[in-house]
């Protein structure tokens, strides 16, 4: 028995020097410590010796077991010194190398737009105003003097989610419920930023687009102090030798509308194939608020006043930066966006 267990420790030594990394020198020790190990394997034989021998082998036994376990414990802390330097000395740091240079991100030109256009009206006093994304019918539409089966519907083809229901088709419901929680507080001065949905998809027009609508309610408001407000407006975002006029139009609530055009940002107004030849290029849709909207929200038309206005930001965008096609700005293409 002695011998045997003279072998096993030999063996058991020169199993763990040559172990070659953890996983290895773990099965060096179940092989000998295991609960089938070849020590274990002597110790639950030991029944079968004399009560003379059954100490000294036990003695020796022990004596083996704690040689393997120093062994495989020394062992296992030259291998674990040896992975730690290989992955310092892969990992080396020269310290004397260049810095990796950090590119900086910058806003999207729509959100350049749009930052500018609220620092613009907020120093004229206006404030801004936000409202739900997915609106109900009556804002959208009813409370607009748009009701159900008005033909000026058609110009707003909508995505709904219910009849009574939809992805907003424009910011101005926003003023209805500005002006509804602020009967009859006088004056209202508020832009309203945000995405707008509408059925429209090609060089010029998207499904989703940014619009900023404007409104101010007061007492004696006039068509004079909208284009006041429009001319200033055009001045510091296209420049100070801007000119603007107003082209009567349609909106159902605004009596009298107007779409406005700059003098054109390319020729300054003599002509050019930007402008079509006319000098002008149209930036957005502007009126007097329709008296009906000032009644559906509480309002008497007969003491107050008011006018809105409202722009895309995309065309505002593509005039500003001279950017032929809409979808540029939604295709996330570094090489455009970091012209910006």
């Amino acid at each position: 028995m002695r011998d045997v267990l003279e072998q096993i420790r030999e063996r058991a030594t020169e199993e763990i020097k040559k172990a070659g990394g953890m996983e290895e020198l773990n099965q060096v020790r179940v092989k000998f410590l295991g609960k089938k190990g070849d020590l274990t394997q002597v110790l639950r034989g030991m029944g079968q010796l004399s009560p003379e021998e059954r100490p000294v082998v036990g003695q020796l036994a022990n004596r083996v077991r704690d040689h393997i376990e120093s062994r495989l414990d020394l062992r296992r802390e030259e291998l674990c010194r040896a992975e730690r330097n290989a992955r310092l000395a892969a990992e080396v740091l020269d310290v004397t190398l260049p810095g990796k240079p950090v590119i900086m991100g910058r806003n999207h030109p729509l959100t350049q737009v749009v930052n500018q256009i609220k620092e613009i009206f907020t120093g004229m006093g206006y404030t801004i105003a936000e409202g739900p994304e997915i609106e109900l019918d009556y804002y959208n539409f009813e409370a607009l003097n748009l009701p159900k089966d008005h033909p000026a519907r058609d110009m707003q083809d909508s995505f709904y989610i219910t009849d009574e229901m939809l992805l907003r088709t424009h910011t101005s419901p926003v003023q209805v419920r500005t002006m509804e929680k602020m009967v009859p507080e006088l004056p209202i001065r508020i832009i309203c930023p945000g995405k707008v949905y509408r059925r429209d998809d090609d060089a010029t027009h998207s499904p989703m687009f940014h619009q900023v609508e404007g409104l101010l309610v007061d007492e004696r408001v006039t068509l004079a102090d909208l284009k006041g407000t429009l001319l200033a407006f055009a001045r510091q975002m296209f420049g100070e030798d801007r000119q603007i006029r107003l082209r009567p139009s349609y909106f159902p609530f605004t009596e009298p509308s107007a779409e406005v055009d700059i003098s054109c940002i390319m020729c300054g107004g003599t002509g050019c194939r930007v402008c079509g030849g006319s000098g002008w290029l149209e930036i957005l849709g502007c009126g007097m608020v329709h008296p009906r909207v000032l009644e559906n929200v509480g309002y008497d038309p007969q003491k107050v006043s008011g006018f809105a206005f409202g722009m895309g930001v995309e065309r505002i965008t593509m005039l500003k930066y001279g950017i032929d096609d809409l979808r540029l700005l939604f295709e996330n293409d570094v090489r455009f966006l970091s012209q910006f």
